[in-house]
């Protein structure tokens, strides 16, 4: 079994990678726990000036593990099932605070699929470089689920009120190249180039001030995500 993530840093760029492609790098508390763990890392190593997160395989991130459902055939499996599905947005959220908040310049590499709590994830980066090939969407209305906090915030201050009610309440999927054009993502590139040119961005990020780059980034985030919900 493979590990959920791969951690590599190189002077002042640290990357996460998602390391579990036969689940589509899917989530569940483990995961999350481990996920945030590196971001705690990274947030308090004072060498690491950007970070670059990025996948295995052909998803980003596939968002929920739904297999953690299923087959919960007794009582008791599907309460404890239900106290998860309850407390896996939270936990995602809390992920996303720290990559939004950390003063480290952040880079999502997305490399296919970023899908509910994949796209949240996406969505806390300072920049997005896409493959064509990826897709975004979030399921969770579909799914019974609210969709709220930081992420929600974000979908609703790119989009607008009435594309991201489009987003979040018809569960529209979109492409790299529609989101490009509405200015949520950076760059699309090509899959062979996706980390180099990831890895040419931060390179250029840390040659800047770091102290310039942190309050500059704490304006910004004020306007975008105002009080933390979580």
């Amino acid at each position: 079994m493979p590990d959920n993530f791969i951690f590599d840093k190189a002077g002042p760029i640290s990357t996460i990678t998602f390391n579990r492609p036969e689940r589509r790098n899917c989530l569940n508390e483990e995961v999350i726990f481990e996920f945030e763990d590196l971001l705690h890392r990274v947030r308090d190593d004072r060498e690491t000036r950007a970070l670059i997160v990025t996948g295995t395989g052909n998803s980003f991130c596939a968002g929920a593990d739904l297999s953690m459902f299923k087959g919960a055939a007794d009582p008791q499996q599907r309460e404890a099932s239900r106290k998860v599905s309850k407390r896996l947005p939270r936990l995602i959220g809390r992920a996303f605070d720290v990559i939004a908040h950390m003063d480290a310049v952040t880079i999502g590499a997305l490399n296919g699929y970023a899908i509910g709590g994949g796209w949240s994830i996406a969505l806390a980066f300072d920049f997005c470089l896409a493959v064509e090939a990826a897709e975004f969407w979030v399921p969770e209305v579909d799914m019974a689920v609210p969709y709220r906090g930081g992420p929600a915030q974000i979908i609703g201050a790119r989009l607008g009120p009435w594309r991201a009610k489009e987003a979040i309440l018809l569960c529209r999927h979109y492409t790299a190249a529609e989101l490009l054009a509405l200015g949520v993502i950076n760059r699309i590139v090509k899959p062979e180039a996706l980390m180099p040119e990831a890895r040419e961005l931060a390179n250029t990020l840390v040659a800047k001030s770091p102290d310039a780059i942190a309050g500059s980034k704490r304006d910004i985030n004020a306007i975008f995500y105002g009080e933390r919900l979580y």
